[in-house]
């Protein structure tokens, strides 16, 4: 059974997972099914519970590098399709979602897990704010092969690109307080949580602002040759910059993602075709980490563990989809009275908010740090994983006709 313990083993990983994942990826594309829940069914396959193939541990070092160095590079890349156009008009929606929707969403599935398992609160928040993004990764995928609405895509993708920011700097958060082992007052998993906000926010703003400096035409420009590596370069260096800092770097990612996205507006704008290379060159990097993070998130599903904790995995899947989700969107787009939602935009709302990849790599790195309950959350966070994506984002196309928020066929190739 292949794992990557030498050189030779990690190509041959790699190998194996892209190519199968290729293949998966281009028989999803006619049934339109999204191309993570075929990775994640490719991994079962694959793994223990298949053909012994491939078994990779989560807490190995190898599997940790994969996990971040993944989940960073999406939230980047997640950071750069952000539009200020469309910002500017949905902006406090996209924000109470983005923070307001993550907390109410995390507090419903929180409170429904200690009210029926009676699971203490801190391992069922942490558990429940494991699982309160929704996944630009999945989402992005499923409006190529069914567009809506531009501003409702939009909203919808902001959203989970920004979430899955708050989400992680959420869990670390409490983390920090489960780590400590005791709360000695209610503001310090709050202002925890705004520090490493708000730090992250900084220096990704700052390293981004440097980056553009250096490649565009407009500022030094010494580095325009090279902008495509430079974005690499950010990505990583932001969001290790924010880690050293005490903040969060997925949160430093994403900002610099969403900075370098619209270099136009701040003065500093790449070229046609470094956009065009970079935007080629990344999209291809986190193809190849999701496929990597949903294959090796499939072989190390324990289905002992899952059966253990299906009574608690399936209350919060229910919850997540049915409760916690149509609340969240009901307390942050109600109060944005100047968009004028129509309710059939706010409907679909309800049913979108896939569960991919952050979740998928938090669970993971709470596994590799022995947090009390790992297993139980990496359980759960695999049949969130894998109900919202075959339930929800395979039946988006059906519920945006039936909506009538999906393009008429005429514009779907625009």
């Amino acid at each position: 059974m292949l794992q990557m313990a030498d050189w030779e083993s990690a190509l041959a990983v790699l190998w194996l997972v892209v190519a199968g994942g290729l293949v998966v990826c281009k028989l999803t594309e006619r049934p339109r099914i999204p191309d993570v829940a075929a990775c994640l069914l490719l991994g079962i396959a694959l793994g223990p519970a298949g053909l012994h193939w491939l078994q990779e541990p989560s807490g190995s070092q190898a599997n940790q590098f994969i996990l971040n160095l993944g989940a960073l590079l999406i939230v980047f890349e997640g950071g750069r399709g952000v539009q200020f156009r469309i910002l500017r008009e949905v902006w406090l929606s996209i924000s109470l979602l983005a923070v307001a929707g993550v907390l109410v969403t995390a507090a419903v599935v929180a409170a429904a897990l200690h009210g029926v398992f009676a699971v203490p609160w801190l391992p069922a928040l942490l558990l429940a704010s494991v699982l309160s993004s929704t996944d630009p990764a999945t989402l992005i995928p499923v409006f190529q092969r069914v567009p809506i609405w531009p501003r409702l895509q939009q909203t919808v993708e902001s959203e989970s690109a920004f979430n899955d920011a708050t989400a992680s700097v959420l869990v670390f958060a409490l983390l920090g307080v489960l780590d400590a082992g005791t709360v000695h007052a209610w503001w310090q998993p709050v202002m925890a949580f705004l520090q490493s906000a708000l730090v992250g926010l900084a220096t990704g703003l700052a390293c981004s602002l440097l980056a553009l400096w250096l490649v565009s035409a407009r500022g030094w420009g010494v580095l325009a040759e090279y902008s495509t590596l430079v974005l690499v370069v950010l990505a990583l260096g932001s969001f290790e910059a924010a880690a050293r800092l005490g903040g969060s770097g997925l949160m430093a990612a994403f900002t610099a993602g969403v900075v370098a996205g619209n270099s136009k507006s701040f003065g500093w704008p790449l070229s046609e075709r470094e956009e065009a290379r970079g935007h080629h060159f990344l999209g291809s990097i986190t193809l190849v980490m999701r496929m990597l993070i949903f294959v090796l998130l499939g072989t190390q599903v324990d289905f002992q563990a899952v059966q253990a904790y299906a009574g608690e995995g399936m209350l919060a899947v229910v919850v997540l989809m049915l409760l916690a989700r149509p609340l969240a969107v009901l307390v942050c787009v109600l109060p944005d009275r100047r968009v004028r939602w129509r309710w059939r935009e706010v409907v679909f709302m309800f049913w979108v908010r896939e569960t991919g990849v952050i979740p998928a790599a938090l669970a993971g790195m709470l596994a590799a740090r022995g947090v009390p309950g790992a297993a139980a959350i990496q359980a759960v966070t695999f049949l969130a994983i894998l109900a919202t994506i075959l339930v929800q984002a395979s039946s988006t196309g059906w519920v945006a006709r039936k909506l009538g928020v999906a393009l008429p066929p005429r514009q779907e190739t625009v």
